[in-house]
C-alpha cells in the first residue's frame, strides 16, 4: 500500500486545500463501482484515498503528517471500507452532493453523523530551574482552553430539553436526489440542509455554550515533571487538552519544557560541571574545603600540590533520570596565583623560590598530551 498522501491523491506537497479537495472528488468518481466496474484493485485504491484526504483535508493532521508521524497510526483512522464513511459531518459532508451512491432503483447511504467529536491538542511551555529538573517537581498551569459546559454537560441542548428528529431526513442525517448522467440516471446523495447531517435537530440550544457543548475558559493542570528531562523534552497530560464538541472527549495537553542557565552549575548529560576557586596555598598544602552543592553543603579534599585544572568528583550529586542513579559533580580546581601586597609577602614568595630552587626560573614546554596543562586547558575551553 502506498504510504505517502500526496502521490495517493496525485497532488504537490505544497498543494493547497482546494486542489486537494479537487484531487479527492475526481478519484472517487473514477474508482466508484458504478464507473470503475468490478476492478478488484478499485475498494483497496478507495480506502488509500479516504485515508490519505482524512489527513490532507485537516491543518492539525497535515502538519503532523509533514514532520513525519502520521497522525492515523498504522489502524488506518476512522473510515469503513470502500465508500462507507464513518466519523463527524465534518471533513467529508460537503462532497457527499457529488459522489454516486448508487444507480437508480436502489442503494444505500450513511447514517446520520455523531456531534460528538474530539477536542484538539494543547501545547503549552514551561521554562525549570536546574534545582527542579535534578529533583524533579510538579507545577500547577493555568491553560487557556475549552472545557466542557456545566449548563448542558455537554448535551449542547437547553436544560431541560433535547433533540428531536429531523423531519426532511427522518433521523438519516442525508438526503439523495436522481440526476441524469451519462451513465443513465444516477442517485447522488447529500448531507440534509435542515440538519446538517445529525440526523436530529436542537431547537432550544443552551444558552451558555450557544449549542457547542463547551465554553472558552481557563483550567487548572497538575503537571508532574521527573527528574532528568531537559531543554526540549515534551511531555504529555492525556485528557487536558480541549473538550470535545457534543460531549466528544477532550484531546491531550503537550508542555514543552525548557531549562534555565544556572549561575555556578552546567549540565553535561548526567554530570553537573563547576569551577572552585581556592588559594594557592591550600592548593599546595592540601586543604579539606566546604563547596555548596544542590543538595547542600558538602566536604571536598583538595590533595598536597593539586594543579590548575584538576577534576575532583562528588559522586551522585549529578542529574538523575526516571528513578535511576545520579551522576557525578565535576568541580574543577582554579588555584589563584597570589598578588603579592607588601613587602613581606614578596619576601616569603622570595625564600619560597631560594627553597625550591627557583631564583633563576628555566621556561619549558609544557607536555601537549593527555594530562598536560594544554590538554587540560584546551579541554577546558571546549567545555569537555
Amino acid at each position: 500500500m502506498n504510504s505517502n498522501y500526496y502521490e495517493i491523491l496525485g497532488v504537490a506537497n505544497t498543494a493547497s486545500p482546494e486542489e486537494i479537495k479537487k484531487a479527492y472528488r475526481q478519484l472517487c468518481r473514477e474508482l466508484h463501482p458504478d464507473v470503475a466496474g468490478s476492478n478488484p484493485d478499485a475498494e483497496d485504491r478507495i480506502k488509500d484515498v479516504n485515508r490519505a484526504y482524512q489527513v490532507l483535508s485537516d491543518p492539525g493532521k497535515r502538519q503532523q503528517y509533514d514532520l513525519g508521524s502520521d497522525p492515523l497510526g498504522p489502524s488506518g483512522g476512522g473510515f469503513d471500507g470502500g465508500f462507507g464513511f464513518s466519523g463527524g459531518a465534518g471533513g467529508f459532508a460537503d462532497l457527499f452532493d457529488t459522489l454516486f451512491t448508487a444507480a437508480a432503483g436502489g442503494g444505500s447511504v450513511r447514517g446520520p453523523a455523531s456531534r460528538r467529536a474530539r477536542g484538539r491538542d494543547v501545547l503549552e511551555a514551561l521554562t525549570l530551574d536546574l534545582p527542579e529538573v535534578v529533583f524533579g517537581t510538579s507545577r500547577d498551569l493555568n491553560v487557556p482552553t475549552y472545557v466542557r459546559c456545566e449548563a448542558c454537560d455537554g448535551s449542547c441542548c437547553a436544560p431541560g430539553t433535547s433533540p428531536r428528529t429531523c423531519g426532511t431526513c427522518n433521523g438519516r442525517g442525508m438526503v439523495s436526489r436522481v440526476v441524469r448522467s451519462l451513465l443513465g440516471d444516477m442517485r447522488t446523495a447529500s448531507p440534509c440542509p435542515a440538519c446538517q447531517g445529525f440526523g436530529t435537530v436542537i431547537d432550544q440550544p443552551c444558552a451558555e455554550c450557544a449549542g457547542n457543548g463547551r465554553i472558552r475558559a481557563r483550567q487548572t493542570v497538575s503537571l508532574n515533571v521527573p527528574a532528568g528531562v531537559g531543554s526540549g523534552t515534551r511531555l504529555r497530560v492525556g485528557g487536558r487538552g480541549e473538550a470535545g464538541t457534543g460531549g466528544g472527549p477532550s484531546g491531550d495537553l503537550y508542555v514543552d519544557i525548557s531549562v534555565r542557565p544556572h549561575p555556578d552549575f552546567v549540565r553535561d548529560g548526567d554530570d553537573l560541571h563547576c569551577t572552585l576557586q581556592i588559594p594557592m596555598t591550600a592548593a599546595a598544602l592540601g586543604a579539606t574545603l566546604s563547596v555548596a552543592t544542590l543538595d547542600g553543603e558538602r566536604e571536598l579534599s583538595i590533595a598536597p600540590g593539586t594543579q590548575w585544572g584538576h577534576v575532583v568528583s562528588l559522586d551522585g550529586l549529578g542529574v538523575g533520570r526516571g528513578g535511576g542513579p545520579r551522576g557525578d559533580l565535576k568541580v574543577s580546581i582554579d588555584a589563584q596565583v597570589p598578588d603579592p601586597s607588601d613587602d613581606a609577602e614578596r619576601d616569603l614568595l622570595r625564600q619560597l623560590a631560594q627553597l625550591r630552587g627557583e631564583e633563576r626560573p628555566e621556561a619549558r614546554l609544557a607536555h601537549t598530551g593527555a594530562g598536560g596543562v594544554f590538554s587540560r586547558l584546551r579541554d577546558r575551553l571546549s567545555g569537555r
